[in-house]
């Protein structure tokens, strides 16, 4: 039997939001579940003559024998659909691409194809042949790379389920083990930007000898490639910290790749 993607519990709240008249992709805002997979998990459903409410008695393992029977799983791996790595390359570099995303795809295109961890292994060979461009020698505890990449996170309104706010997100990695911070704050403003180093700091128990910011507002007031205008504020931030800051080359983030 092929392995379900999501939990039995999720299945099952797919079908019932799906009988209850929300679109598939409404199914899948809601239950936070890609659109192809709603999408075909919906399509096993009304393979097997399954609809909600479903069977009396009709127990996970059941209900899994049902969805996912044996004729679903891959063939040998020499015999599954070889992904097409540098297509996949390309698409990364795209804002708001994953990795999953694209294994997404690959498997909508190609249902016989690789489960993800094998996708993902056969991926990580493929690029470890890229010529490599420059590399970056990190040093520990020397630099903290911080930003708000830009892409922002819906709030729910709990009573009515429209979104009241897109919340940002503030990231910061550590150059030489790649730990990364996090933490969402209701906008950019420089409030937001310096609570987020503090919190950052403390949740660190330390500090990094150099803050490599972006070029947004809050934190450089004027980017120039060689003499940079940074914040005040966040400069006296730092000075308090003794943290120096290093601003990132305009139109070279920090956290980008």
């Amino acid at each position: 039997m092929s392995r379900p993607h999501i939990a039995m519990r999720k299945i099952r709240t797919v079908l019932r939001l799906r009988a209850e008249g929300l679109s598939l992709r409404q199914v899948s805002a809601s239950v936070q579940v890609p659109f192809t997979t709603v999408a075909d998990h919906v399509r096993r459903a009304d393979r097997a003559g399954l609809s909600w409410p479903l069977p009396e008695g009709l127990d996970d393992d059941a209900l899994g024998a049902r969805l996912f029977v044996a004729g679903d799983a891959p063939g040998p791996a020499a015999e599954r659909p070889q992904p097409d790595f540098a297509a996949i390359h390309r698409e990364r570099r795209k804002k708001g691409v994953t990795l999953m995303l694209l294994w997404h795809e690959y498997k909508e295109t190609h249902p016989d194809g690789y489960a993800y961890s094998q996708f993902a292994e056969h991926y990580r060979r493929w690029r470890r042949h890229l010529d490599v461009v420059m590399r970056q020698e990190h040093k520990a505890g020397e630099k903290l790379f911080c930003d708000f990449p830009g892409q922002t996170l819906p709030i729910y309104d709990p009573d009515t389920g429209a979104i009241h706010l897109r919340a940002e997100l503030f990231v910061a990695v550590l150059g030489a083990s790649s730990y990364v911070y996090a933490e969402v704050f209701p906008s950019q403003e420089l409030l937001y930007w310096v609570t987020g180093h503090v919190n950052c700091f403390e949740h660190l128990e330390g500090c990094p000898q150099i803050a490599v910011p972006d070029n947004l507002r809050a934190g450089v007031t004027r980017p120039h490639r060689y003499e940079p205008t940074v914040n005040v504020t966040f400069l006296e931030m730092a000075a308090h910290y003794n943290v120096a800051v290093m601003p990132a080359r305009s139109y070279k983030p920090p956290l980008s790749g």
